[in-house]
């Protein structure tokens, strides 16, 4: 069954927080650098990325998790992987493999609930990070001009990530946590030439994020303008994911909800942080404010981001059954 064709009839669920669920194992070093990179030169730690090489077995436990809790999607464990945001940690080297392999995991779990439900097909997003550079801000306050990275240089790094998911066995590509749009449209690009080169496509969601109550986007874009800034590619899904909490997102779903010629979606934080930069709302206190949107009907897929767990998850998939999908129109997909 293709996804569009459940997003018509049901909201889908997708997984929370990956390095929420991380953090509980308290992993070392050691952890981190398994065999493969047992004699690397630089620290390792906190790059979860590449745990999908040196402890796959944390990373499948926890996608069976996020299944079992209810959720439709799972996304791979790749949010940096690029060679640039890889590159803090020297290991360029290692993105193909950190990709594939993460998408090989989720794919392998999804296929197994999938046959254990077959009227529940699950599926596996290949998730696709902002980077840790922007290609329309300046690093340097004493420099507004200066850029740390090119939009070729963006290009080739996430083609080259997209490659990795798509060949590991995603089912979709999903840009995420967008703070920068030409950040997002070097994306578009890359992943648009891979696909006219292996003579396929995979759907594509793309989920910016707001950074601050001024409700735009740390690039300076509202949420209008960056529906706007992307709408030019057929898209699956548009949607807001990250910095706020739930009821903070809400006046710019409801733009979503009004403009977007797409599916919709949503995956908040589990509130704002607390001093030690933990998140203390409950599944129950953030199921309530998601529920919020669904009275609405602002979204199609929904889900979690920093500081959700499978609890978050699974009641969010309890209170979503209740409610019908934003509709969307035939002509507005086309």
């Amino acid at each position: 069954m293709k996804i569009q064709d459940i997003l018509k009839e049901r909201i889908m669920i997708i997984d929370g927080a990956m390095g929420t669920m991380i953090q509980r194992h308290t992993l070392t070093e050691e952890d981190f650098r398994g065999e493969r990179f047992k004699n690397h030169t630089h620290p390792l730690k906190g790059n979860n990325d590449i745990l999908s090489i040196t402890r796959p077995d944390i990373i499948r436990d926890i996608h069976r998790l996020y299944f079992e809790a209810g959720a439709d999607i799972i996304e791979t464990n790749t949010f940096s992987g690029t060679t640039i945001a890889q590159a803090d940690y020297h290991l360029e080297d290692a993105v193909y493999d950190i990709n594939y392999e993460s998408a090989r995991i989720a794919r392998a779990v999804a296929d197994e609930f999938t046959a254990r439900e077959p009227h529940k097909p699950r599926f596996v997003a290949g998730a696709i990070g902002p980077t840790n550079k922007t290609a329309s801000l300046s690093p340097d306050v004493n420099n507004p001009g200066f850029r740390a990275i090119t939009f070729d240089e963006l290009v080739i790094a996430f083609k080259e990530q997209a490659r990795g998911l798509i060949e590991g066995g995603v089912d979709m590509l999903l840009l995420e946590t967008v703070i920068d749009t030409l950040n997002v449209k070097a994306a578009l690009f890359g992943v648009q030439e891979l696909f006219d080169e292996i003579g396929r496509e995979l759907p594509i969601m793309v989920s910016g994020t707001i950074t601050d109550a001024s409700g735009r986007t740390l690039s300076g874009q509202t949420t209008e303008a960056f529906l706007i800034s992307v709408s030019h590619v057929p898209l699956l899904s548009i949607g807001l994911n990250c910095a706020l909490g739930a009821s903070a997102l809400r006046p710019y779903l409801r733009v979503l909800k009004e403009q977007a010629p797409f599916f919709v979606s949503a995956y908040p934080n589990a509130g704002l942080p607390n001093e030690f930069g933990q998140y203390d709302q409950t599944a129950d206190e953030m199921g309530a404010q998601v529920e919020e949107f669904l009275q609405e009907g602002l979204v199609n897929i929904l889900g979690g981001c920093c500081g959700t767990t499978p609890e978050h998850i699974q009641r969010i998939a309890e209170i979503a059954k209740k409610y019908k999908p934003r509709q969307v129109t035939e002509t507005e997909l086309v």
